[in-house]
């Protein structure tokens, strides 16, 4: 979830200093050498990653993790004791050997249960829970309410809605009175009872909560709806539809494209920035006036707000935080016009990916005055600021780059940007940084 970003992150890397550590203390001579410390830390991380081996689900407990448990003791003490075919351990027996693997194994679980228990303490606090409200009351409303209720899942339930009045103290109003309570008290989940709404209903909740970034599951009935990016959990017994299912939601997902992130990022700016940005300095000075960064406040994530860097390529002006660039623009110079051909004024945004601000793939921000435009008159524009925004992007590989002059021009990149969201893999964001490249050689399109 959200709110515990660094839970994955911290855990992996807890994992990481239990293995080595042991192994560094109890058999130093076969473990200090560059092979072992690579194999050992490489197959780690490749085998929890095919495990999916770390708890993201609010509702996964320590009993269900067992089975992936026992797998990852398996894999790993395969790896572990294939690497002594190459490092010919004589210094130490193969008991004593075990017995190490054993002290591994359960020093792992130690930190697991103490990971269980103290997760579930953390979600007690008020401060971790997530604000959620049931809209319809039917049969399934007390099943999902146990759930609700258990503090170690850390949610806050505020009540429900429905049209049939009552006196219960959970009884909050109307199905129509939500839709104002929703956004007064910041409801982060929206539970909606499919068999006491109508479609239209249904419908007009999920409009809501694609263009407010509000998170709706759905119980659902037999009312036929459908979309490619549900996806199914179940709460106890009870099946519920997640409307905006993204691989992303996944927070080891996350920090697979975080590391990415961090080290591709590293490597264009010292490889490529550290003598890129004085040669631009200099040329910039022989061209036009004018500091050599140019910043302006765009939308990331969740509409938060942050400054977006690029090499300068206009002359200054007062309208450059409300008007986009357009062709053959007066405002371009010489200088910026071979820099945006190339998209070498877009780079220095690998400071903001560095920062965490930004991605090097996702949806490309915008400035702050046109989020508010879109927000409102384009369908489902907000989905988009479920994700990190990026350097480049699906949409922009598929030509919706550059200046919007059509509102198909917008609608499209809107669409792209949410079929990347639900159909991410560290895989497509790799296939989209070649053909990025492969645009700046062959497409002149951003010519101004």
């Amino acid at each position: 979830m959200k709110k515990s970003f660094f839970v994955i992150p911290l855990s992996f890397l807890a994992h990481i200093m239990i293995v080595n550590i042991t192994l560094y203390a109890l058999t130093p001579i076969t473990y200090l050498n560059a092979f072992t410390i690579a194999f050992i830390n490489l197959s780690w991380f490749f085998i929890t990653y095919s495990l999916d081996f770390y708890p993201t689900a609010r509702r996964e407990s320590f009993g269900q993790s067992l089975k992936n448990f026992f797998k990852l003791y398996i894999l790993f003490g395969l790896v572990y004791f294939s690497s002594f075919a190459f490092l010919k351990p004589y210094s130490y027996s193969w008991q004593y050997l075990l017995m190490v693997y054993l002290i591994i194994c359960i020093l792992l679980m130690l930190f697991r249960i103490f990971f269980y228990w103290s997760r579930n303490l953390v979600r007690t606090k008020e401060y971790v829970h997530t604000r959620a409200v049931v809209i319809g009351r039917d049969k399934n409303l007390k099943k999902i309410r146990r759930i609700f209720d258990i503090p170690k899942y850390g949610y806050r339930y505020m009540g429900y809605f429905d049209n049939s009045k009552s006196n219960s103290p959970t009884y909050l109003g109307n199905i129509e009175s939500s839709y104002e309570y929703i956004f007064k008290n910041n409801v982060e989940e929206v539970y909606c009872m499919a068999s006491r709404l109508s479609k239209d209903e249904i419908k007009h909740l999920m409009n809501i909560a694609d263009n407010s970034l509000k998170k709706l599951k759905i119980i659902p009935d037999n009312k036929e709806l459908f979309s490619r990016a549900m996806s199914i959990e179940l709460y106890d017994s009870v099946p519920v539809l997640n409307l905006r299912a993204s691989p992303l939601d996944l927070e080891y997902s996350n920090l697979i494209k975080r590391i990415f992130d961090i080290i591709f990022s590293l490597m264009v700016i010292i490889f490529v920035l550290s003598w890129l940005t004085p040669l631009v300095y200099i040329l910039m000075k022989f061209d036009s006036k004018g500091p050599l960064f140019f910043k302006q406040k765009r939308h990331g994530v969740n509409k938060n707000t942050f400054w977006c860097y690029k090499f300068r390529s206009m002359t200054k002006s007062n309208d450059s935080d409300t008007k986009m660039a357009t062709k053959n623009d007066m405002r371009v110079t010489k200088l910026g016009k071979i820099l945006r051909k190339t998209s070498i004024d877009e780079l220095p945004q690998f400071f903001n990916v560095l920062k965490g601000d930004m991605s090097i793939v996702g949806p490309r921000p915008h400035m702050e005055v046109h989020t508010k435009e879109y927000e409102t008159s384009v369908e489902k524009y907000l989905v988009r600021h479920f994700l990190k925004p990026g350097i480049t992007g699906l949409a922009q590989v598929k030509g919706y780059r550059g200046e919007i002059i059509r509102k198909s021009d917008i609608v499209n990149r809107v669409r792209y940007d949410i079929f990347y969201m639900e159909k991410w893999s560290i895989l497509f964001d790799f296939q989209i940084i070649i053909l990025t490249v492969t645009n700046i050689f062959m497409n002149d399109k951003k010519a101004y």
